[in-house]
């Protein structure tokens, strides 16, 4: 994967795209139980009909039942909300000259 990162953009956006995913570094916890939510995502024909609620519930509920802290961070402004209803919290923004803004989101340990 590294090689992907550092051989597909162009060499004059590989120091901004190293400081955008230091800073990203930097909120990932490092709590051992800590699920990091990488990719989350609905085939646009498909968006709107509850289907990326229904993943992020069950997500959320795999984690609960371990016990577990969760991560991610999200790209789009659009999905914050439909996170925040499944328990993240915002904890930064990171935007780098003219990136978009990463939002990275932490959801602590539920309790039942």
């Amino acid at each position: 994967m590294e090689q992907v990162i550092t051989e597909a953009p162009p060499p004059e956006l590989l120091e901004p795209l190293g400081a955008l995913f230091g800073a990203i570094e930097t909120y990932h916890p490092h709590d051992k139980d800590c699920w990091y939510l990488p990719i989350i995502g609905v085939d646009p024909a498909h968006q709107g009909k509850g289907i990326g609620a229904a993943l992020m519930k069950h997500a959320t509920d795999t984690i609960d039942q371990a016990g577990a802290l969760s991560y991610l961070e999200s790209s789009n402004p659009a999905n914050i909300s439909l996170y925040q209803r499944h328990g993240f919290e915002a904890i930064g923004e990171i935007k780098f000259g003219d990136s978009g803004v990463v939002t990275p989101m932490l959801r602590v340990r539920q309790t039942r």
